[in-house]
């Protein structure tokens, strides 16, 4: 009886449940409750630095010029974001093509840009191309066009490893479905892969998107004068270093969160077959 009450015990504590105070709802709870002390503690904090830290009377003095920034910076995004995208589709077909040749450029390509860092292939551009001009480099401003391709470049790459991933994901029965009916390669890949894998990488293109906007505090470092460079220059004449980062802040997260809940609805709008839901 006493080793009948004692196994029963031991299973109890000891099972494939284990303790009885580690099941499935007690651990919901103390996962709730340790989320909401963090939310609590965020919360606090910037209430806290709200209070005491930010000069709301210095935001209506240097507002205008981050709202100048936040502009370029939306301009460089979308300009950038068109392109890389774009160019990216076309990097990820060449990876997957049977041509030894285009498959290794591709490759090359993808290796370089993604094994180097963004702020090594922004420098590369902004003083190795003019260095490498013959005579007087024809651009004065060379800043905002060196951001736009050296973010399209870098991200080219990403997107491309994207949509390879995607159409590597696509079952070879579709191709030879389409070829089957008649298609031929190029039809095919535009007609049947092509769109399931772009459903396929949807979401990794979209993250990369959201880094590219973050990419872009990179360039204070060739004197482009968006989000950093206006927090950099406040910061140095005020010595005030929150005020500005609240604007900062703000400006990249009124990017940030609309791109990532548009990723979220156009994923949702669409299934793995490609219809509406």
């Amino acid at each position: 009886m006493a080793d009948s009450y004692s196994g029963a015990a031991s299973d109890a504590e000891g099972g494939r449940g284990g303790p009885a105070y580690f099941d499935d709802t007690t651990l919901k709870y103390l996962g709730a409750g340790l989320a909401s002390l963090f939310a609590l503690g965020v919360v606090l904090l910037v209430l806290y630095i709200l209070t005491t830290q930010v000069d709301f009377g210095l935001i209506g003095t240097i507002l205008p010029q981050f709202i100048d920034a936040y502009f370029l910076v939306l301009g460089i995004v979308v300009t950038s974001s068109i392109l890389s995208v774009s160019s990216g589709v076309f990097v990820g077909l060449a990876r997957v093509s049977k041509t030894r040749i285009t498959n290794g450029i591709s490759g090359a390509y993808v290796q370089f840009f993604r094994g180097t860092p963004l702020l090594f292939q922004i420098f590369v551009i902004y003083f190795g191309i003019p260095a490498l001009w013959p005579g007087s480099f024809p651009f004065s401003n060379w800043g905002i066009p060196t951001a736009v391709i050296a973010l399209t470049l870098n991200h080219a790459a990403y997107v491309g490893e994207a949509v390879r991933g995607g159409i590597n994901a696509v079952p070879d029965g579709q191709m030879e479905a389409a070829r089957s009916l008649g298609m031929g390669y190029v039809q095919a890949m535009r007609e049947v892969v092509i769109p399931q894998a772009w459903r396929n990488a949807l979401a990794a293109v979209g993250n990369d998107q959201v880094i590219l906007v973050k990419d872009t505090s990179l360039l204070t470092v060739i004197a482009i004068p968006e989000l950093m460079q206006q927090f950099r220059d406040v910061n140095s004449a005020t010595f005030d270093p929150w005020t500005p980062l609240l604007l900062v802040a703000v400006a990249y997260l009124s990017i940030t969160i609309p791109m990532g809940k548009l990723v979220t609805y156009l994923e949702d709008r669409s299934d793995w077959g490609g219809e509406r839901r």
